[in-house]
């Protein structure tokens, strides 16, 4: 049986196929974006995540130091919740909704003597009052969602602060500076519960825990002082220490920091007035010439 040659299609009938398959619309069959669309977006939402997992693992570095120093602290404010007699639980609470630092070890004397809450909320006035003026350098612009925003300004504490502001010619980024809030508040929640867990479970007692925070802030006082030495400022807090001490040793602290804020707030009039002193003179000597 013969077979019949194929007939082969002509170069017009080629030509011709090829424009008809150019002509053919890119929508896909799924009736969605065009295949050009989804094969850019692939992309460009990789590279999102890619750069939101670099922020983070530079928050991580970035919080490092300072996790070395909030757990531990946490271990030792654990430690305390449990030797004041309360649950250990009490320490998950303090650590993650109250998360004041300081207030926290205040507050654990003031919840064992049931202390009116009149006095808890000035007490925690006075000791956080600092952090209105941290409100005004902290980069939280750079933090665009609204929830992010809220909880950076929640977890604007000394360590943050510090981090944050202590390199003004980072790039930072609201991703960056969230997760460093975030990672700092886990340490110090991490470790008070561990402290307090261990303490209720082993029965552990360390005298002397109280001191914990005040060697903490003697350490940043000295630290602070090295890297910025304005002398005033340090005496103002002495001499703020010691008139509260003098006055009323079992509420030193709220009156100091009520003294120092009183203190700063006097020498910043102080200069401002010196300034316009100093300018209002340049203009005069300048109108003469």
């Amino acid at each position: 049986m013969s077979s019949e040659p194929v007939p082969q299609p002509r170069r017009g009938d080629r030509t011709r196929a090829r424009r008809g398959r150019a002509r053919r619309p890119l929508t896909p069959h799924t009736g969605g974006a065009s295949d050009c669309e989804a094969t850019d977006m692939r992309p460009r939402s990789g590279l999102l995540a890619t750069s939101r997992r670099t922020e983070l693992k530079r928050a991580f570095f970035d919080s490092a130091g300072a996790g070395g120093a909030l757990f531990p602290l946490g271990l030792a404010f654990g430690l305390l919740v449990s030797q004041a007699g309360l649950d250990w639980w009490w320490a998950t609470i303090f650590t993650a909704i109250v998360y004041a630092g300081s207030l926290e070890f205040i507050l654990v004397g003031l919840v064992v003597v049931a202390a009116p809450l009149s006095t808890i909320a000035l007490t925690a006035l006075v000791v956080n009052v600092r952090h209105v003026f941290y409100a005004l350098s902290f980069p939280i612009h750079r933090v665009r969602s609204r929830p992010a925003r809220f909880y950076s300004a929640y977890a604007l504490t000394d360590e943050a602060y510090a981090i944050t502001t202590g390199r003004p010619g980072e790039n930072w980024t609201g991703t960056r500076i969230v997760g460093i809030q975030l990672l700092c508040q886990a340490y110090w929640v991490l470790g008070a519960t561990i402290g307090a867990l261990a303490g209720d479970r082993l029965g552990l007692h360390l005298p002397g825990l109280e001191f914990t925070l005040t060697a903490l802030f003697v350490v940043l006082a000295i630290e602070a002082y090295r890297a910025r030495r304005d002398m005033p400022t340090a005496i103002i807090a002495l001499l703020s220490g010691l008139i509260a001490l003098l006055l009323s040793p079992e509420h030193m602290l709220p009156i100091a920091m009520t003294l120092l804020t009183v203190g700063l707030l006097a020498r910043f009039a102080l200069r401002q007035r010196r300034r316009r002193g100093n300018a209002a003179d340049a203009t005069e000597h300048g109108g003469t010439r």
